[in-house]
């Protein structure tokens, strides 16, 4: 049992008024001990902790837990340090996982889905490949193994009102960086930044996290998802295909100087998405794109 501080300061209270009924000479002594006791509860809510997360050096988390979604895709929860630490990562921001895959060090960035307020853990979505060594490495971890993983890291830092607008352009796990800043913004009443999201992916199974996305639609009217499926189910009502230049036009803001478009996926849907975005009258997309950039690529 645990008890509060008020419920220590009474406790203290009775031991020393206690003390002295029974025997005045002692109270000295037990002053002593109330006053260890309360140093080392001041000391350990002061004490600087370091925090779970170091930008240049990479340290261990544990693996607790990890649930399959779909064939190729899980989720993998890490244990942090201490169990009321929190990840603390940047909105927008990511972390950097490495690995020695066959005598050479290998790293590759990865977005957290889960909040960077939770409680003592974090976790990450990811999908196999079977050329990627990192996301095999994922593949193959067993509950009690360690990655290796620094941060925070990234351009893209969000702040409340940062634009009028943000459009974003996600497939498969590139949902991951999206998640964040939609989590953010409709759940700052402050924040009245317009969100629509194009979320493409093969088939409606490898949809991730659908029934957070519709509950977030359907709560928060700033917020809309509208899905693209390369295989669609019959009946399905979203779109079909490869995202497009009239799916752009339809559910992305204008090009203006107070919106943002975000996109985050495989290569060659970035490829695509830089060169329909700048023939449809918005900034070409850069190298290394900038939190001031229109167009931002994760």
């Amino acid at each position: 049992m645990t008890l509060s501080n008020p419920a220590i300061a009474a406790c203290s209270s009775v031991l020393l008024i206690g003390a002295y009924f029974v025997d005045p000479n002692a109270v000295p002594f037990v002053a002593a001990g109330v006053a260890a006791t309360w140093a080392r509860i001041l000391f350990k809510k002061t004490a600087i902790r370091t925090p779970p997360l170091d930008p240049k050096e990479y340290r261990k988390f544990k693996l607790v837990d990890k649930v399959v979604c779909s064939p190729n895709t899980a989720m993998y929860k890490f244990a942090l340090p201490n169990e009321d630490d929190i990840l603390n990562l940047p909105i927008g921001q990511h972390i950097s996982i490495m690995a020695n895959i066959n005598g050479k060090e290998i790293s590759r960035s990865y977005t957290p889905t889960s909040s960077s307020d939770d409680v003592g853990h974090f976790v990450l979505c990811i999908k196999a490949y079977p050329q990627g060594n990192i996301s095999k490495m994922f593949s193959e971890l067993v509950i009690g193994d360690t990655i290796n993983a620094r941060g925070p890291k990234g351009q893209f830092n969000y702040s409340a009102n940062i634009c009028r607008e943000i459009g974003m352009i996600a497939g498969g796990t590139g949902l991951t960086p999206m998640l964040q800043i939609i989590r953010a913004i409709v759940k700052n009443p402050a924040d009245k930044t317009i969100v629509n999201f194009i979320f493409a992916n093969v088939t409606e199974e490898d949809i991730i996290l659908k029934a957070e996305l519709d509950l977030l639609s359907k709560k928060h009217p700033q917020f809309k998802v509208h899905y693209v499926l390369n295989t669609p189910p019959e009946g399905w009502t979203g779109g079909v295909g490869f995202v497009n230049a009239d799916m752009i036009k339809k559910h992305m803001p204008k090009p203006a100087s107070d919106i943002k478009v975000l996109l985050c996926g495989p290569p060659p849907m970035i490829s695509a998405m830089s060169k329909i975005t700048q023939d449809l009258g918005y900034d070409k997309v850069n190298a290394v794109s900038k939190l001031p950039d229109q167009i931002f690529k994760f």
